[in-house]
């Protein structure tokens, strides 16, 4: 079918403005940018708009001249009833929204900052929400003890301990080959071979045994709790236990929070002494240093404290990546694209606030547990 392309033409010597052809999606479409250009260019001092020549007029049409215009009809308007009951119907949209700022400009800049900030405090504000939520379930079983969620608590135990015994021990154990290895290479250069004792003992203990506990927690029970949840607010069944007087933070985040809680200082000593023991069979080979020496050193040049530091760690450790894994659960949208979404936020979330209490563990326990 041929569609009368639209046109704009200036006539006479007050600038009148004549329309022609089909103002419509179809014949707009392609044509619209330098349309609005001609209309802009010839709507300066023009008062009288001549539609007589439009064959057809569309909303689209209608709503292009319409903000044209100023939001307002022209002095002098040549138009059938029916063109200007298109232009009545237009009218009701309101004024133009306010044009967003250029993302390349520094306004523009300036705004997705803020927004970015108002969506990091939002997401804050949720986590609190959740935490909060847990200590009001905990003050609920403290009144009515028979209510305790003990099958989801004793699942959740294992999936997040007992079944990530085997990956945590292999990967702690790698570490510890791995930095044992790369430190006997320096320290023989200055003759200091026992102090590879020392720098496994308080860098492992202390630092990087939480951190990686921590990280692939969050990276395999976090995900796998916040997938859960995902998955429950996607078929509706979160909303079928409220139904059902069923609460939700009792059955469903409390046991997951109070599982991490347990098992990850646990992980951490787990974790930690694998990576000693890698660290002492390299070092065994590398530096011809025995057994028997590396554990006998070990507790004399290792304060105590430390220990108690990488277990404080892994209890802070463990409620900070419960607490987001379930808050991006709950918020996860009814369709996959937000499931995955929140999944992928949920973990990266987790790995940058592991980071930063570990920031803050680091400057309040900086004068606790270096040997003197």
């Amino acid at each position: 079918m041929n569609v009368a392309t639209p046109s704009v033409e200036v006539t006479g010597d007050d600038g009148s403005v004549r329309l022609a052809g089909e103002w419509t999606l179809a014949g707009l479409q392609g044509r619209l940018p330098s349309l609005r250009q001609r209309l802009t260019r010839a709507s300066a001092g023009a008062r009288t708009w001549d539609l007589s020549g439009v064959q057809r007029l569309d909303t689209l049409g209608a709503s292009v001249l319409w903000r044209t215009w100023g939001e307002r009809l022209p002095e002098t308007l040549i138009a059938d009833e029916a063109l200007r009951g298109m232009f009545a119907a237009v009218s009701v949209l309101g004024p133009r929204p306010p044009a967003a700022p250029d993302r390349a400009s520094i306004p523009g800049r300036i705004a997705g900052l803020g927004r970015r900030g108002l969506g990091a405090l939002s997401q804050m504000l949720g986590v609190v929400g959740v935490l909060g939520q847990a200590a009001l379930d905990l003050v609920h079983l403290a009144r009515r003890p028979q209510d305790a969620p003990l099958r989801e608590l004793s699942a959740n135990l294992y999936k997040t301990g007992v079944s990530a015994l085997p990956i945590t021990a292999l990967v702690g154990f790698l570490i510890g080959i791995v930095l044992s290895y790369l430190s006997a290479l320096q320290l023989k250069n200055f003759g200091a071979d026992v102090f590879i004792i020392d720098i496994l003992g308080i860098g492992i203990t202390r630092e990087l045994g939480p951190v990686l506990v921590a990280v692939l927690v969050a990276g395999r029970s976090g995900s796998a709790m916040t997938a859960q949840l995902g998955v429950m607010r996607v078929t509706e069944e979160i909303d079928a236990l409220a139904t059902m007087g069923v609460p939700a933070g009792l059955r469903l985040v409390l046991p997951k929070v109070l599982a991490l809680l347990i098992t990850m200082p646990l992980l951490v000593a787990w974790t930690s002494s694998a990576a000693i023991a890698g660290g002492m069979v390299a070092a065994a080979f590398q530096l011809d240093m025995s057994f028997g020496f590396f554990l006998d050193t070990l507790p004399r040049v290792v304060p105590l404290a430390n220990a108690w530091i990488g277990l404080a760690k892994g209890l802070a450790f463990g409620m900070t990546i419960a607490l987001v894994a379930c808050h991006f659960g709950l918020n996860v949208k009814p369709n996959t694209e937000s499931l995955s979404e929140n999944t992928t936020r949920s973990v990266v979330s987790a790995i940058t606030l592991v980071i930063l209490v570990d920031a803050v563990f680091a400057i309040a326990t900086r004068n606790m547990g270096m040997p003197g």
